[in-house]
């Protein structure tokens, strides 16, 4: 019997896997972490020192997703072609591919392509907009929260009182801060609290998304996109679509 030959890419550097990894299990920590925070009540958490030591590791995680963030943000600029923001950002004639891409899917002969399909382009640029406002707003209310880096030391001098020692204030302690910087240190850092919690909703929903789209892609059109992520390597039943676009 007559097996097909395959086109193999190498696509996805080692840089792009360990981000994607480290970004996945980042998230899902974050997440995992933000929603006992969020249901501490309810799971019988109530002392003020256990609230800090929560708010901590979701800090000290937020930090490992904030670098890893940063690093492939940067990686974008000087990756290998497929990690390239030109490559993940739609460009002009995008709408096209779209009609293209999804014409051939119900045709049942979808278009190979070697990085991301024209639908994938949209989804990454949405999560990218998702874990970036993460980011900034996650950073914002750790400063504010508990006085954490790179905002804490500007939170914690504005609410001090006179001839109090910025570094000695205590989270949630208002014994030592002017109430009136407090309050309206609160009210500015309450609207980034709210995206950022609706922005973790959104990101759960699009995490579902994601991992429903891949699977159904590997199912019905091949190319080891699960796999890619591991090797870096595509395996495509006919040439890729994008390849020119890559050069």
């Amino acid at each position: 019997m007559h097996t097909k030959q395959l086109y193999e890419y190498k696509v996805w550097d080692l840089p792009t896997r360990l981000f994607h990894w480290i970004n996945f299990t980042a998230v899902i920590m974050l997440i995992f972490v933000g929603l006992v925070m969020l249901f501490k009540k309810e799971l019988g958490i109530t002392s003020v020192d256990a609230k800090i030591g929560l708010k901590t590791v979701h800090v000290i995680i937020g930090y490992i997703f904030v670098a890893n963030l940063a690093i492939r943000i940067f990686w974008g600029f000087v990756g290998n072609p497929y990690a390239r923001w030109r490559s993940l950002l739609p460009s002009s004639g995008h709408m096209e591919s779209i009609r293209s891409y999804i014409k051939s899917v119900k045709q049942g002969e979808p278009l190979q392509y070697a990085g991301h399909n024209p639908l994938g382009q949209l989804a990454v640029v949405i999560i990218f907009l998702c874990l970036i406002t993460m980011a900034v707003t996650g950073l914002i209310r750790a400063g504010t929260d508990i006085y954490y880096p790179p905002f804490g030391s500007i939170a914690a001098e504005y609410v001090a009182q006179p001839g109090v020692d910025p570094d000695s204030l205590i989270p949630y302690d208002t014994s030592a801060v002017d109430k009136e910087k407090y309050d309206a240190m609160k009210a500015f850092k309450k609207p980034f609290g709210t995206i950022h919690i609706y922005t973790s909703y959104f990101l759960m929903f699009l995490i579902i998304v994601h991992i429903t789209a891949v699977i159904r892609v590997e199912i019905n059109e091949g190319g080891g996109i699960i796999s890619a992520m591991f090797s870096g390597n595509k395996y495509l039943r006919d040439k890729a679509s994008d390849t020119d676009d890559q050069a």
